[in-house]
C-alpha cells in the first residue's frame, strides 16, 4: 500500500476507477440515492394522494483533496480520457488513519464530469485543492474487507 502518512486525518478515502488508482481523498460529497415519486390523485378519494415510485436518481459524487503526490495519478487518468470516455466501475474505500478499511462503495457506469484545479493566488494563502466530479448509474453490492 502506498504511504499515506502525509494525510493527517482520522479517515480518508481511496478511489479506483476502471482499475486505475486515483489515490487518497479527504472529502467525498454526493453519496446517496433518491427515489423519484409520481403523485396521482384518485377521483372520489380525498384522503390521500398516491405516491408511486418511478425511478432512482443518483447525485454526482465530488471528491476533494489538497494538491499532493496523488494529483499526478488523477492528471494521468484524465489525460488518458482524450482517446474516449467510457463508463467504468469505481470503488470508493473509506480507510482509518492506519490504513484499515472501514467500508467500501462500488459504483457502476462512472463517468468524469468535471475537474477543478487549485486557485493559485499569492494574496490568498489557502491550501491548494483539487476536485473531481463523477456521475454514475448506481451502486453495486459491496463488501467490507477484513
Amino acid at each position: 500500500m502506498a504511504d499515506r502518512g502525509d494525510l493527517a486525518l482520522a479517515i480518508y478515502f481511496t478511489v479506483e476507477v476502471g482499475g486505475t488508482d486515483l489515490g487518497g481523498w479527504t472529502k467525498c460529497d454526493g453519496l446517496g440515492a433518491e427515489v423519484v415519486l409520481e403523485q396521482r390523485e384518485e377521483g372520489g378519494n380525498n384522503g390521500f394522494v398516491w405516491q408511486l415510485p418511478t425511478r432512482i436518481k443518483y447525485p454526482n459524487i465530488k471528491l476533494t483533496r489538497p494538491i499532493g503526490k496523488d494529483s499526478a495519478k488523477l492528471t494521468e487518468w484524465l489525460a488518458g480520457l482524450a482517446s474516449g470516455v467510457h463508463p467504468e466501475t469505481a470503488t470508493i474505500t473509506v480507510r482509518s488513519s492506519d490504513g484499515q478499511v472501514v467500508t467500501t462503495w462500488s459504483l457502476e457506469g462512472v463517468l468524469p464530469v468535471r475537474w477543478t484545479g487549485p486557485s493559485l493566488d499569492p494574496d490568498s494563502p489557502k491550501i491548494a485543492t483539487e476536485t473531481v466530479e463523477l456521475a454514475h448509474h448506481g451502486f453495486l453490492p459491496g463488501r467490507v474487507e477484513e
